[in-house]
């Protein structure tokens, strides 16, 4: 079994629950955010909805200088909840089929991701993809949990029942 099939299967769980947490996420709480250092939910919302566009710069670019990033940003600009999952859907695609492309060859490749002169990492694109974009979105997902208890909103059950339904596995 390639590298591949394996990250596979974990995104499609993921994304699945990404997409679960953002179709709860209201218009007008777009702004809200638990502590002024926090991330508005919109903006945290479309951060996670392009997320896997990061994951294809990992597989796709021979490095990565945020000091001089050669791929624009994303917007991050949260205008509906329908925009949102669309965004989801189109950036997960993407980064599907270049998943699906990828040799086991190319994931343990050294993939530099820096800040101008400063290092952030420079491991294998397999532990980049892991670290810096696949365990961030699993955290940033959560994160929207957070925010939806503080609003009482319901939280979907994501690895198991939430206080709000019940899991059933898939």
């Amino acid at each position: 079994m390639r590298i591949a099939e394996v990250l596979l299967t974990d995104f499609d769980f993921e994304i699945a629950n990404t997409r679960r947490t953002l179709e709860r996420i209201p218009a007008n709480l777009a702004e809200y955010k638990p502590h002024e250092k926090s991330m508005p939910m919109g903006r945290l919302a479309m951060h996670c909805a392009t997320m896997p566009l990061f994951g294809c710069y990992i597989l796709e670019d021979d490095s990565m200088d945020l000091a001089a990033p050669k791929r624009p940003h994303a917007d991050l600009t949260f205008k509906s909840q329908k925009e949102c999952l669309a965004t989801l859907d189109e950036s997960a695609a993407k980064f599907r089929a270049a998943l699906e492309a990828v040799t086991d060859e190319h994931l343990q490749e050294k993939w530099p991701f820096t800040w101008g002169e400063h290092t952030i990492s420079n491991e294998s694109r397999l532990l980049t993809y892991r670290q810096l974009f696949f365990n961030h979105l699993v955290h940033h997902t959560a994160q929207l949990g957070v925010y939806l208890r503080l609003n009482n909103l319901p939280v979907p059950a994501l690895y198991g029942p939430s206080a709000d339904e019940q899991w059933s596995p898939k």
